[in-house]
């Protein structure tokens, strides 16, 4: 896939402290402070009576709802939802499939869906939906409003995983007068994250068979490390104590690497390459990687993502070396990984522009 050409955004800042440990939510709040400490404190004022609709554009896997999260973690999360419509169409689909929540989703509904299809063939839309088959958007948007109304109070809302297909794109552009009773700022937010990077995200995924909690031996390990000598391999222990050091193992389906999503990604990558050029509507680029020959000017060493690498000593204990994660772009240049937390710092400042 072609690389989006977005230009890497500058977070670079003197002062400070030496390191931050973005995996530490304090040392992570003082960090954000130090590189974007007014521009929170003004977003935040703004959300005190205003809000805004923002769309998460970004292939599969691309770090939407994670960029989102940590957005709402220095804001405040009582000021910000972020709303999955893959999330509220599988909710929608267990409410409809259980008879003591059907009749209150139904006669929503019946009160609040438009649309050419009958609303009874909708809903037989979205109980009988495939990987392969997209739920009426009429009634998807239906939904994100139930989903926006069920809170009771006015967020600012970040929209993850709509537009979906081609034929909704006109739908996202008129997305707040569709809802009706809100007049926010809208915009959308493009994520260029590598397909080497979600090549690699997918490759080698495991989970704790107890708590069902993700990692990634190579980017995102546990504190403890453990060695199979039969099998002379290293494993991730899950650092949840009521696991009791349980051992991760493979995520099913990740063997089917990228062929699982690879018409997903596409689909993904022309609705962006299409909203990108659409007037009138405010952007925010946000990018996960930084050239090589750009790192020292553009980004803090502690921002790029580790690789970890497993040895033995001589004793037969785990040693762990940690290196700055180095991929490729889609253009081919070798460029640095960059943990969340730096991509945020970007939203954070591109968004304070639009709204302050």
């Amino acid at each position: 896939m072609a690389s989006l050409g977005f230009k890497v955004f500058k977070t670079k800042k003197l002062g400070g402290k030496k390191k931050y440990n973005l995996e530490n939510p304090a040392d992570r709040k003082s960090y954000f402070q130090f590189k974007a400490g007014k521009e929170i404190a003004d977003i935040r004022d703004y959300l005190r009576k205003n809000t805004f609709v923002a769309f998460m554009m970004g292939k599969k896997n691309s770090g939407k709802g994670t960029y989102t999260k940590l957005f709402a973690e220095q804001i405040g999360p009582e000021r910000v939802k972020h709303i999955s419509v893959g999330d509220v169409v599988r909710d929608a689909h267990r409410e409809i499939e259980n008879p003591k929540t059907k009749k209150a989703l139904v006669g929503w509904l019946k009160e609040n869906y438009r649309g050419l299809m009958p609303l009874s063939k909708a809903i037989d839309a979205l109980v009988g939906r495939t990987t392969s088959t997209l739920v009426p958007t009429e009634l998807i948007l239906a939904l994100v409003e139930r989903a926006i109304s069920l809170d009771g109070k006015k967020k600012a809302v970040f929209i993850d995983g709509f537009p979906r297909g081609l034929d909704q794109i006109s739908y996202s552009l008129f997305f707040r007068h569709i809802m009706g009773y809100r007049d926010d700022p809208d915009f959308f937010v493009f994520i260029d994250v590598p397909t080497s990077i979600i090549a690699a995200r997918l490759a080698g995924r495991v989970i704790c068979p107890v708590c069902h909690v993700p990692r990634h031996p190579k980017l995102m390990r546990t504190k403890e490390i453990g060695y199979d000598k039969g099998k002379k391999e290293f494993y991730l222990k899950c650092d949840n104590a009521s696991c009791n050091d349980a051992r991760m193992i493979p995520k099913e389906g990740d063997n089917l690497g990228m062929a699982a999503i690879k018409d997903r990604l596409t689909t993904d990558e022309e609705i962006m390459r299409n909203l990108l050029t659409l007037q009138g509507v405010p952007k925010v680029y946000i990018r996960n990687t930084v050239p090589l020959t750009e790192v020292k000017t553009k980004i803090d060493s502690y921002e790029a993502t580790p690789e970890y690498h497993y040895y033995l000593d001589s004793k037969g204990s785990v040693l762990v070396k940690e290196t700055p994660w180095i991929v490729k772009d889609d253009a081919g240049v070798d460029s640095y990984s960059l943990l969340p937390a730096a991509p945020v710092v970007a939203l954070i400042k591109q968004i304070h522009k639009i709204l302050v």
